[in-house]
């Protein structure tokens, strides 16, 4: 099997495992495992030099029971239906755990955009957008940015949407530009999320985070704001990492000075010099307090599990842990905060703008924060609590609070005709 069917029936096992400490009916249990619809698209595209490129792309809703479906979507050389899949039902359980009326969905197109000039992504974007508009709406569901993907690309989105419907419509897509409505807050939800995730998990575990040592793999825009944010809440980041591989000070890295005077000047972290140079490999083994995956999924496994050194990893990125080093770091000790409850902010505060486009009616930063931190501090302690009743590891427990909240809905809506 490739990775990615590996991310589709590790998404599949987990259920399972929630299934089972349910009890849940055999025939509810199937219904949960599959996907509502899967959307194939193979569309042209006219490059700048007049050429014709085919491009595919997938949307998949896993689940809307719970209301519309909700998921960002993707551009990346390597995604197919499998991952997709994988990466919608998460975002069903992940929707439920924090308790926001929404179902799962993913999108992807299978593009290595770096190849692509901008005028070229815009009109990827738009003809990708113009193909899935059978499932996409205000009311139906709402992309959001991903990996690959940004504010700007959901402005082309709403764009197309828009000229199609006749009338604008911010709310069919989040994660806009402020001026298209989207929420202050937005860009930093999910690893403000992802670092108020850590802090309760600190406060269980008896960690005192001043000066604790965090590394962040992934410094895109989860990993960039939860080791800002770790900075400035007494931590030392000794580590970070992007695609070309990871830089480590354990004395600590400038987290600030690197994002203001380095990335934000076009520069590439690998160019970075008061660091030593590591692999992605290496850093997720460095010696630490918080381990934070914030880059793509299945990046600890049964074959590194055993050679990692922290007490506590918050997901940041979704799926990066297989079930079997899940076990390994267990038997180990080391807490897991699992991706559908750690790097939810995301999702939280895309709903937050979705609420705010409906009614025509924006809040200031300072409320989105608050209540942001409010909802991820009570799903945290529900996880938690279910965590000893059952007791189970983390994973699990958020797993039984979301699945559970999608069979109840399905059972009290019943199953048509």
């Amino acid at each position: 099997m490739s990775q990615h069917t590996n991310v589709l029936a590790m998404a599949r096992q987990q259920l399972a495992v929630a299934a089972k400490h349910l009890d849940l009916d055999d025939g509810l249990h199937a219904v949960l495992a599959q996907p509502k619809r899967q959307l194939i698209v193979n569309f042209p595209v006219v490059m700048d030099d007049g050429s014709v490129q085919v491009f595919t792309g997938f949307r998949v809703q896993h689940n809307i029971t719970r209301g519309p479906s909700k998921g960002g979507i993707r551009y990346h050389p390597e995604v197919d239906l499998d991952e997709t899949t994988a990466l919608a039902m998460w975002m069903t359980w992940k929707c439920a755990v924090v308790n926001i009326p929404y179902g799962g969905a993913k999108g992807s197109v299978r593009v290595n955009k770096k190849l692509l000039s901008r005028r070229e992504l815009e009109k990827l974007t738009r003809r990708f957008a113009t193909e899935i508009n059978i499932l996409v709406g205000e009311r139906s569901d709402i992309p959001a940015p991903d990996v690959g993907t940004d504010a700007e690309v959901m402005a082309w989105i709403m764009d197309t949407y828009s000229m199609a419907a006749g009338y604008t419509t911010p709310g069919v897509v989040t994660g806009k530009p402020l001026a298209l409505g989207g929420s202050e807050g937005r860009v930093e939800a999910t690893g403000r999320g992802v670092v108020v995730a850590m802090e309760e998990a600190a406060k269980q575990i008896g960690m005192n985070l001043q000066g604790a040592r965090v590394v962040v793999q992934g410094f895109g825009n989860v990993g960039s704001v939860a080791a800002l944010l770790a900075e400035e809440g007494g931590a030392t980041v000794i580590g970070i990492s992007d695609v070309d591989g990871g830089c480590y000070n354990p004395k600590g890295l400038p987290i600030r000075e690197i994002l203001q005077n380095h990335i934000a000047r076009g520069r590439r972290l690998a160019e970075y010099k008061e660091c030593e140079r590591i692999t992605n490999e290496e850093l997720l083994e460095l010696e630490c307090d918080v381990l934070i995956p914030a880059a793509l999924s299945a990046q600890i496994t049964a074959q590194n599990a055993d050679r990692l050194r922290t007490r506590l990893i918050v997901e940041g990125a979704n799926g990066p842990t297989t079930p079997e080093a899940d076990q390994i770091l267990g038997d180990k000790g080391v807490l897991i905060v699992p991706d559908i409850l750690a790097n939810a902010g995301g999702v939280v505060v895309s709903y937050f703008e979705w609420v705010q486009d409906l009614q025509n009616f924006f809040w200031e930063e300072n409320e989105v924060n608050v209540r942001l931190t409010k909802i991820m501090r009570s799903s945290y302690a529900a996880v938690h609590q279910v965590m000893q009743r059952h007791k189970t590891d983390m994973r699990t427990a958020a797993y039984i609070i979301g699945v559970q909240r999608v069979a109840d809905a399905t059972r009290i809506r019943g199953i048509f005709p």
